[in-house]
């Protein structure tokens, strides 16, 4: 009986509570489609290093999921909460009618069996079929072709995700057991009869606490935006962080307090059709609601930041390969260590290496007999030089102090990079890019870092000089120039001092770069050249000479293709859950409110009031709830990009507002449609039945 009588609850509940099972059958689905990514790439034919970088993805996603578990148990057992208030009455009529808590208790466990039986077997479905079409999204992530499309079925993310959940189904059930065990039939049949107590705060101490926590958080803006240069300890960074949630909390307790006692100075409107009764019913709900919306704006932000910061990391790097690696390979080799003995010592490099460190990357190649030249349709043979006459002490000049104060971390003592004008246009001639001019008395800087380059402008505003191997050099331009010579899929040159060929001393010369493009065009061909190019190292002499350093197209492009992939998968993952954690709580809690409410809803209706001015009046309180966090929360975002904008510098942000947008996107359709279904549900369920 007490099975047949559960089956009824949840016919009954689904209507009303559709987001609830929505959810549940959502992250159900969504939690397998992320652990089965690595039974999809089976059917791809990846290489060996992409397939290295699948299975780091797939162990990330592993403690991801880890933490999503929490998130979503977290999720279920607050809606448990709201669930059960919404019957209170309901458990009220059994405990008159004699019937025992342990049968209620019992009635609550086999609801909470049956909603995990059928949202488990029908996520798992949605899954499956959704896990299909990520195959495609993998391959492509992954640039990898599809030798055969085939159905795949993951019985390990199957496993885990039932394993998971159960879990989470039996902590309900405990919460249940629990709630059940604490009820009062006076307080289960006057439950929705009843309301917090409205206690109208000070409105002098609710100003005073807003302004306090718009600086404190006007503070914290500041140290992620300006100060963040400065910040080199752990605990340094959570300040910001810290400061941002404390007073964030304290924003929402005090508009909490300022927001009816605003709206209710103002006559005319508060007065106006049912905007008493729609922030009164706010109000009666705000010592519940602060903490909530704290908890649920910073949820708002993270996933705002997050899939931003991630979706311009994966743009960025994909739009970057074809600028920042224009040719086939680089090879570097280090030369004349033994003139900084020490300092390469202390870096661990043998004696050996040290000493014979006198060989061009050509020359290098040739004497493990390997004719790298062969494999080239055109190449060049590009030196950079550096002194420990020219660090970035010399560089900064006089601005050495300013700019030490503001940038601490930056290891001044380094060396500069020097390059020969010619070598350089060389480079730029090769890779596309623009060349540059000198006088016998002029240096050039060029950089692509910005940060970097922002520091190097303040010293070549100032027109600062150099002394380099007794010639005194000034700066042609004011600023840095764009331009590189290593090829990445970032933009990491923090600076190349280009200099008249005349003045250089070949003693300093201290790297050596083969760049070329490869004949041939076909991939598994470019492979077989780079693996026989590695076998070098497995030479019995090897270990007595430094070899080549290689930076190709294909091993570039390789890794930031898995590097984006990965980035991408863990911030959607992580971003999602997210979203539809916080649209979820405010969703439950607001179909709960509008079963509270029913009666009072019935009473307007007895007064005279039509249904649009009820609905007008039910559509404002939801999206009061709904936007007040989100509002907080994109304005915590603002500052959050810019945040992750300076951090991924080093990408590029070339690509933010593609990412910006489609985040909006994701908002709008998840969190819209969230409130969409809040409404509806709502609606429904304090609509009057005939």
């Amino acid at each position: 009986m007490l099975c047949k009588l559960s089956l009824k609850n949840i016919k009954k509940s689904i209507k009303d509570y559709a987001i609830y099972f929505f959810t549940l059958i959502l992250g159900v689905a969504i939690f397998y489609v992320f652990n089965a990514l690595d039974s999809q790439t089976v059917m791809m034919d990846v290489s060996s290093s992409t397939a290295e970088l699948i299975d780091l993805m797939m162990t990330l996603l592993s403690g991801v999921s880890v933490f999503v578990s929490f998130i979503l148990g977290f999720l279920i057992i607050y809606a448990s909460r709201f669930l059960i208030k919404r019957r209170n009455k309901e458990f009220g009529i059994y405990l008159t009618l004699g019937m025992s808590k342990r049968k209620i208790s019992l009635i609550l466990f086999f609801e909470t069996l049956f909603i995990g039986i059928i949202s488990l077997l029908v996520g798992l479905v949605l899954g499956v079929l959704l896990s299909q079409v990520m195959s495609l999204v993998v391959a492509n992530m992954f640039e990898a072709n599809l030798t055969k499309f085939a159905f795949v079925f993951s019985s390990s993310a199957c496993i885990k995700t039932i394993i998971y959940f159960s879990i989470m189904y039996l902590l309900v059930m405990i919460f249940n057991t629990y709630c059940v065990s604490k009820c009062k039939l006076i307080d289960l049949l006057n439950g929705a009869k009843t309301s917090e107590k409205i206690k109208l705060k000070n409105p002098y101490l609710c100003t005073i606490i807003f302004i306090i926590s718009c600086i404190v958080l006007g503070k914290a803006y500041h140290m992620v935006t300006v100060e963040f240069l400065t910040l080199q300890e752990v605990t340094d960074a959570l300040k910001p962080i810290i400061m941002g949630a404390v007073s964030t909390f304290f924003i929402f307790w005090s508009l909490s307090g300022l927001i009816l006692r605003i709206v209710q100075s103002l006559k005319k409107y508060y007065y106006k059709g049912l905007n008493s009764f729609t922030l009164r019913q706010f109000s009666s709900k705000i010592n519940t609601t602060v903490f909530g919306a704290t908890i649920i704006c910073l949820m708002l932000f993270i996933t705002i930041c997050l899939l931003s910061a991630c979706l311009t990391m994966k743009n960025s790097m994909n739009a970057n390969i074809t600028e920042l690696a224009p040719v086939d390979a680089m090879f570097t080799v280090k030369m004349n260590m033994d003139k900084y003995y020490d300092k390469y010592r202390n870096y661990g490099y043998n004696d050996s290496q040290i000493k014979n460190s006198h060989y061009t990357a050509k020359e290098m190649f040739e004497l493990f007999n390997f004719d790298i030249i062969s494999y080239f349709k055109d190449y060049i043979e590009v030196n950079t030089y550096a002194t420990e006459n020219l660090t970035m002490n010399h560089t900064l000049g006089s601005k050495l102090d300013v700019i030490r104060t503001q940038f601490p971390f930056l290891a001044y003592d380094t060396m500069e990079s020097i390059m020969k004008i010619s070598d350089y246009n060389k480079v730029a001639k090769f890779y596309g890019i623009k060349e540059y001019s000198l006088n016998n008395d002029e240096y050039i800087i060029v950089a692509d870092f910005k940060s970097m380059v922002n520091v190097r402008n303040i010293a070549l505003e100032n027109g600062e000089v150099i002394n380099l191997f007794g010639h005194t050099l000034k700066p042609k331009y004011e600023s840095c120039q764009d331009g590189f010579l290593e090829m990445s899929s970032q933009h990491i040159n923090t600076g190349i001092i280009l200099v008249p060929d005349n003045i250089v001393d070949e003693e300093y010369l201290v790297q050596n770069h083969l760049i070329g493009n490869y004949k041939t065009t076909n991939k598994e061909e470019i492979i077989e050249i780079e693996n026989n190019i590695n076998k070098i190292d497995k030479d019995a002499k090897a270990n007595e000479y430094l070899l080549p350093s290689g930076s190709t197209k294909l091993a570039i492009r390789e890794a930031t293709t898995g590097l984006s992939a990965m980035v991408t998968f863990i911030g959607l993952y992580l971003g999602v859950i997210f979203l539809i954690s916080s649209a979820a709580i405010l969703g439950l809690k607001e179909l709960s409110e509008s079963s509270d409410n029913k009666e009072r809803f019935k009473m307007l209706r007895k007064i005279g009031t039509d249904e649009k001015m009820l609905n007008k009046a039910l559509f404002r309180q939801i999206a009061i709830f709904f936007a007040l966090p989100l509002i907080l929360a994109l304005i915590h975002s603002i500052f959050g990009i810019m945040f992750a904008v300076k951090v991924l510098e080093v990408f590029g942000n070339e690509q933010l507002l593609p990412s910006i947008i489609t985040t909006a996107i994701f908002i709008v359709i998840i969190y819209g449609g969230y409130f969409l279904i809040t409404y509806y549900s709502s609606k429904n369920i304090i609509k009057e039945r005939y």
